[in-house]
C-alpha cells in the first residue's frame, strides 16, 4: 500500500492530470443508477495522494503556490462531471438538425465549467493541508463548501452533490433529515477519504474509529427513524399518477395534439387499480396539456366531464398571460395548473426556477443577433414565476409543487415546504431517455421526501413516476418509457426531524468541525516545525 501510494503521489505532468480524471469518472458509480458507493473509497483516497504530491514552489507567490492543486482538482471533477453529465447531450438529439451543432458544449462544456469548483475545493484544501486526518478534514470541508455554492451560484445547479453517493436506499438516507445536504456533502467525503490514511498509518487508529462511528450513527439513527409507526390520525389521500410516455418529436405537432390530449383523458378516466378507491387528486406531468387552454377552452369542458364530484387534476401545462387576454405583452410559463370537477382552473403555480438555455436565454439580445433563441426544443421561451405556494388538495391537503430540476435544490425545497403537507414533483425527463439522467433526478427527488419528512408524489412523462413515503420509501413506482398509471393510498403526515432552519445550522456546525480539525491540525504541525 506504501508504495502505490508513493507512486501516486510522485505522479507528475499529463500521468497526474488523467489518473485525477479517471478517479473522478470512477466515483460517478457512486450515483444513481449504479449506486456502486464503494468506488468512492478508491476515488477519494486517490484523489488525496494526488493532493500530497501537488506542492507548488515555495519561492513562488500563494496563487501559484495553490496553482497544481487546482489542477488537480480541476481534473477530478471534469471526469466525475463528464462522466456523470453526458445524457444532458441526449437533449440537443430531439430535434437534432437544429441543436446537434451545440453537442460538445453540452456535453464537454458544462464539465469544463462545473469542474472548477472542485478545483475551488482542492485550492480550500490544500491552503489548510497537513498530514494525517487533518488533511482528510480539510477536503471534507473544502467539497463541501463548493458543493454549497454549486448550488447558487450561475443559478445553481446541485446535480450530483458527492452526498447523494452516501444514500443509495433509505436507511443511509434519513440522516439527511438532521444535517442537511451541507452536512452529507462534508461527512460523505470524510469518510469515503479514510482509507487514504492506510498509506502513511498516521491517525489510522483515530481515523477508523470515527469513520465507524459516523457511518454507524447514519445507521443507527436510520433504522430508528424508518421502524417509528405512522401517527394516529394522518390524513390520507388517494391519488393516481399519470405516465403517458408521450414521443417528444410530437409533442408540440399541431396534427397529434388530440390524440395526445385523448390519451391523457383516457388514462385519467380509466377503473381503479384493484383494492384501490376512486382517486381523489389526479396528476399529470410537466407539460402535459399539448397546447394553450386559451387557445382550447374546450379542453377544460372535456376535463370537467371526466372529472368526479370532489375530485381534482393537477396538469403541468404551459400557461400564457398578456396579449391573448389584452394584457399586453405575451409572456408563458411553466405551469402546474389545479383544475376542479367543473373544469375550472382554480389555482396555478409557476416554476420560478428555469433551466438556462433550455427554458429562457441568459443574455437574450447577444443570443439572439447570433441567430440562437433557444437549445432545447420547445414551443417558446419562457418566463419565470415570482412565488412558490402551496396548492389545496382535496381534504384540505396542501401540496407544494416544484417542477423539473426545481427538486433537487435541497434548501430551497426545505424552505417551500414550510408550508405544506406534501411535495409534487411534476418532469419530463423524456429529453434524457433511458440513461442515467432520470434516474439521477428520481433519486435526487426521493431524498426530498426523506429530508423534509413529507410524503413525494412524482409525475413524470415517461418515468420515473413514483409515490414515496415521508421516509423516502418508495411505495409504488412506473419504469422508464412504461404507460399507464399508479394508483395509490397515501397517509398524510409530516414527520420532520427538525425544522429547515435548524437544519441548516447544523450542517453549516458540521462543516465547521472538520474547517476547525484541519485548521488546528495545520497550526499544530507549524508550531511543531518551529
Amino acid at each position: 500500500m506504501e508504495r502505490l501510494g508513493g507512486r501516486i503521489i510522485l505522479l507528475w505532468g499529463w500521468r497526474r492530470a488523467l489518473v485525477a480524471f479517471l478517479a473522478g469518472a470512477l466515483a460517478v458509480l457512486g450515483q444513481a443508477p449504479y449506486d456502486f458507493f464503494a468506488a468512492c473509497f478508491v476515488s477519494f483516497p486517490v484523489l488525496v495522494l494526488l493532493i500530497d504530491g501537488a506542492a507548488g514552489d515555495p519561492g513562488a507567490g500563494a496563487l501559484r503556490r495553490l496553482r497544481p492543486a487546482f489542477a488537480v482538482g480541476w481534473w477530478f471533477g471534469f471526469g466525475y462531471f463528464l462522466a456523470g453529465l453526458w445524457w444532458i447531450g441526449t437533449a440537443l438529439l430531439v430535434e437534432a438538425d437544429s441543436f446537434a451543432w451545440a453537442l460538445p458544449f453540452a456535453v464537454i462544456g458544462i464539465p469544463l465549467v462545473l469542474a472548477i469548483f472542485y478545483g475551488f475545493a482542492v485550492v480550500v484544501a490544500r491552503a489548510m493541508w497537513s498530514g494525517g486526518i487533518g488533511r482528510i478534514a480539510a477536503l471534507a470541508f473544502g467539497f463541501a463548501l463548493a458543493e454549497w455554492l454549486r448550488g447558487f451560484l450561475f443559478t445553481g445547479f446541485p446535480w450530483n452533490a458527492i452526498g447523494y453517493a452516501a444514500m443509495p436506499v433509505p436507511l443511509m438516507m434519513q440522516g439527511v433529515s438532521v444535517v442537511g445536504m451541507n452536512g452529507m456533502n462534508a461527512l460523505a467525503v470524510f469518510v469515503f477519504a479514510m482509507p487514504a490514511l492506510l498509506v502513511s498509518r498516521r491517525h489510522l487508529r483515530l481515523g477508523a474509529v470515527l469513520a465507524v462511528l459516523i457511518v454507524a450513527a447514519d445507521l443507527g439513527f436510520g433504522y430508528l427513524r424508518l421502524a417509528a409507526p405512522e401517527p394516529a390520525g394522518a390524513k390520507q389521500l388517494d391519488v393516481r399518477i399519470v405516465q403517458p410516455s408521450v414521443d417528444l418529436a410530437e409533442k408540440w405537432d399541431a396534427t397529434v395534439r388530440d390524440r395526445i390530449f385523448a390519451t391523457m383523458l383516457a388514462l385519467s378516466s380509466q377503473p381503479p387499480q384493484k383494492d384501490r378507491a376512486k382517486p381523489q387528486l389526479i396528476i399529470w406531468p410537466e407539460t402535459a396539456v399539448p397546447f394553450l387552454f386559451t387557445e382550447r377552452p374546450d379542453a377544460l369542458t372535456a376535463l370537467g366531464d371526466i372529472l368526479a364530484d370532489g375530485q381534482m387534476l393537477l396538469a403541468g401545462a404551459i400557461r400564457e398571460e398578456g396579449a391573448a387576454s389584452g394584457g399586453g405583452e405575451e409572456r408563458y410559463y411553466n405551469s402546474v395548473v389545479a383544475i376542479n370537477d367543473r373544469g375550472e382552473i382554480a389555482d396555478a403555480v409557476d416554476k420560478v426556477h428555469l433551466v438556462p438555455f433550455g427554458e429562457y436565454m441568459p443574455l437574450e439580445g447577444l443570443f439572439h443577433r447570433l441567430g440562437i433563441d433557444q437549445f432545447v426544443a420547445g414551443p417558446m421561451s419562457l418566463s419565470a414565476g415570482t412565488q412558490r405556494h402551496p396548492l389545496v388538495l382535496p381534504g384540505g391537503i396542501r401540496g407544494v409543487p416544484f417542477i423539473c430540476y426545481e427538486a433537487i435544490f435541497s434548501g430551497q425545497v426545505g424552505v417551500d415546504v414550510a408550508s405544506g403537507d406534501i411535495i409534487l414533483n411534476v418532469t419530463n425527463d423524456a429529453w434524457f431517455g433511458n440513461t442515467p439522467g432520470p434516474y439521477q433526478h428520481f433519486r435526487q427527488a426521493q431524498v426530498r421526501a426523506a429530508e423534509n419528512g413529507m410524503p413525494l408524489l412524482r409525475a413524470a412523462n415517461n418515468g420515473i413516476s413514483a409515490v414515496v413515503d415521508s421516509r423516502g420509501r418508495v411505495i409504488d413506482a412506473l419504469a422508464i418509457d412504461a404507460r399507464g398509471v399508479i394508483d395509490a393510498h397515501v397517509p398524510i403526515s409530516r414527520q420532520a426531524t427538525i425544522s429547515p432552519g435548524q437544519r441548516g445550522i447544523n450542517g453549516y456546525a458540521v462543516m465547521m468541525v472538520f474547517a476547525v480539525l484541519a485548521f488546528a491540525t495545520t497550526v499544530r504541525r507549524r508550531l511543531r516545525a518551529n
